[in-house]
């Protein structure tokens, strides 16, 4: 069952090490030390639950439903690139310290709902979960599928906590005025390159949906 978790574990670190919407907002979130750890927590359940349902059986729901699946793309690219332009102009801010201090206002329901969206509207979530880690694990027996779960859940929390805290950690140093310009800047960047991403994906697959 051992050698099961730890493909689990590869597995997960894979998928999830990339620079993406959810790491950027925890990231963001351990530098100014606001809610980090909660935020963590609720990065890594959102996980556990997405692993589990693509893992036993969810990911047939997804594959038969190809105009959900399109809802949720272009749900997506929305979000992505409303939250990259409010980086963008964070980042370019004549005073960045005020519009930072105007983020740190925001309160912690406001804070929840982004980070849900940045979860759940993400497509590419839906297919890592979904369709990589449920093909693979399914196909196992009942012991080692529960192995192999565990293993992918695991990779999420440590991932996920390591970040914040390390970003909280680095905080001093990342609180400067051109760390911030720049972290910003490359945030907005990664959300409207993801964003494009998705468009695209999605144009495609309308395209075979109406064929």
């Amino acid at each position: 069952m051992i050698s099961y978790y730890f493909q689990g574990l590869a597995l997960g670190a894979a998928m999830i090490l990339p620079l993406g919407p959810q790491n950027a907002f925890v990231m963001n979130q351990g530098i100014r030390r606001q809610y980090h750890l909660m935020i963590a927590l609720l990065c890594a359940v959102s996980d556990l639950a997405l692993i589990c349902a693509g893992i036993f059986g969810g990911s047939a729901i997804l594959m038969q439903s190809p105009w959900l699946l399109a809802l949720v793309t272009w749900g997506g690219v929305g979000f992505l690139l409303w939250y990259g332009w409010g980086a963008f102009r964070t980042a370019l801010s004549q005073n960045i310290e005020l519009a930072n201090a105007e983020v740190m206002r925001q309160g912690r329901l406001r804070i929840i709902g982004t980070l849900l969206a940045v979860t759940w509207l993400n497509p590419h979530v839906y297919l890592d979960t979904f369709v990589v880690l449920g093909s693979l694990g399914s196909q196992l027996a009942e012991g080692p599928k529960r192995a192999f779960a565990l293993g992918t859940v695991s990779a999420s929390f440590l991932w996920f906590f390591g970040l914040a805290l390390l970003a909280a950690w680095l905080a001093p140093r990342l609180r400067t005025v051109k760390a911030q310009r720049i972290i910003n800047g490359v945030v907005g960047l990664v959300m409207w390159i993801i964003a494009f991403q998705l468009a695209r994906e999605g144009v495609a697959h309308l395209i075979a949906l109406m064929n």
